[in-house]
């Protein structure tokens, strides 16, 4: 419109010349050009026009832009905060047309393909042409938990593992932590334990963007949501897991590390330790050598199959320099909290942790769940010397229901009656607590999925029985 009027008041329209007005505008061009010669130059009049011409039209772009996104807060078109930090703001829809390793057809996401080679400078090339992910990559994890293609043989088995995953998932929301969860057999020959091993190594090529690769099996729980994995603590390591060195190196036990929960850095290092790892599994024609090599090695293995994590152990004992050396075995916190060790001392940790609360009214201070962070932060100078072991009231980071086998019901026959349904419902209702806290309600019972609404500043110093209520 701005553009139409400027040529119409500059004499530019298309229509012909009527012939019979010829004369008088002739007449009006000569007194205009008399006049002009006591105006201002033609040339500042219509730099002027052009100025106010641009600038109503960058206006009227701005507006428009203000209700059709990206943004649909017009005062935060020109503000700091819309360009987006590089650590809070990822470009999910620009891909730069360079070559990377995704136009490489000899990669392969299999382990038994073709080995990923350079890979560390590929994924650095990738993380150059993306910049946004780029930012603050080093803290970036990406968790990994999954199940069986079909439906569990327990009547409440699919019910446990959603629970499980939903567990999960609220970790990740609050931690900024991406999860992803698999059903599907990668390698049809790799089923069970051996399964996490094809899933990792595809997710390396599909989320360069991950530093570190959490696997958790879906039996494992969350039951400290403000915990955090000390990640600067494993900068010279490349694997993480929970064990005891003196039961590997010393005893020589198969369970001397817990397979089940594991971090891994996304590199050239773990793609051939994935490489060496698989070929002690089911799909390696070298699969009952190994099973053999195994229990000769581990004399207190009871079965006579090769699995992940006596393998594992293997390659800590027999191969510490090549890998070993680069694996950290954590045990200053549970990674992997066995949970019949836990369940019992559930209602004492949550009264040991109301009591600090009563004194402390920072810590019971009302907050949205975005920024539950600060806060679990402000607990740590309280909990010093608590522990998460036997005879600790911490809170442990993780509980596993090892040989509880919800979806199958096929549980270790050591455990009795309903001990491990019982004490899934516990833990599972124990963790939902801390999340659901930031919703105002809370499980009052851990023995049932009933919730109540949260009296407000609780558990306040005047909290009283029916504070809940």
């Amino acid at each position: 419109m701005l553009h139409t009027l400027y040529h119409k008041q500059s004499g530019s329209g298309s229509r012909k010349e009527d012939t019979q007005t010829l004369p008088l505008r002739k007449e009006k061009v000569v007194a205009m050009s008399k006049a002009k010669l006591h105006s201002r130059p033609p040339s500042l009049s219509r730099d002027k026009s052009v100025f106010i011409a641009a600038a109503i039209t960058v206006l009227l772009v701005c507006v428009i832009w203000s209700f059709t996104g990206p943004f649909s807060n017009f005062p935060t078109l020109f503000s700091s905060d819309c360009s987006g930090s590089p650590g809070q703001f990822f470009n999910r829809a620009d891909d730069p047309q360079e070559t990377t390793f995704y136009d490489d057809p000899d990669i392969s996401y299999t382990v038994d393909g073709n080995p990923v080679k350079n890979w560390d400078e590929k994924r650095k090339e990738w993380l150059k042409l993306h910049p946004t992910f780029a930012a603050g990559v080093q803290n970036r994890m990406l968790l990994l938990t999954g199940s069986q293609p079909s439906p569990c043989k327990s009547p409440s088995g699919d019910h446990l593992l959603l629970r499980c995953f939903k567990n999960k998932v609220d970790y990740c929301r609050i931690h900024g932590c991406d999860v992803f969860y698999n059903n599907a057999y990668l390698n049809p020959k790799m089923k069970s334990y051996w399964a996490k091993i094809p899933l990792i190594r595809a997710s390396m090529l599909a989320h360069p963007e991950a530093e570190w690769i959490w696997w958790m099996d879906s039996d494992a729980i969350f039951t400290d949501m403000d915990f955090k994995v000390p990640l600067r603590r494993y900068k010279h390591h490349n694997f993480v897991v929970h064990g005891w060195p003196n039961l590997i190196y010393e005893k020589k036990s198969w369970v001397a590390v817990n397979a089940g929960i594991f971090l891994i850095r996304n590199c050239q290092w773990s793609m051939e330790f994935l490489d060496v790892w698989a070929r002690m599994g089911p799909q390696s024609p070298e699969y009952a050598r190994w099973g053999q090599t195994l229990r000769s090695t581990f004399k207190d293995k009871m079965f006579p199959e090769s699995d992940d994590q006596s393998a594992l152990v293997y390659l800590l004992l027999k191969e510490k320099r090549k890998w070993g050396d680069m694996m950290y075995v954590e045990n200053e916190y549970s990674l992997h909290g066995y949970w019949a060790a836990v369940v019992g001392r559930i209602d004492n940790i949550t009264g040991r942790y109301e009591k600090i609360e009563r004194q402390e009214v920072k810590l019971r201070r009302r907050h949205a769940e975005a920024v539950g962070e600060r806060y679990g932060k402000l607990w740590e100078e309280h909990l010093e010397d608590a522990g998460d072991r036997k005879g600790g009231w911490r809170r442990p980071f993780i509980t596993h229901f090892t040989g509880c086998q919800p979806c199958s019901g096929d549980h270790n026959p050591s455990y009795v009656g309903k001990d491990c349904w019982v004490g899934m419902e516990r833990a599972l209702n124990f963790a939902d607590n801390q999340v659901l806290r930031n919703f105002g309600f809370v499980h009052p019972d851990l023995r049932n999925g009933s919730v109540s609404p949260l009296a407000f500043d609780f558990p306040g110093a005047e909290a009283s029985e029916d504070s809940l209520a």
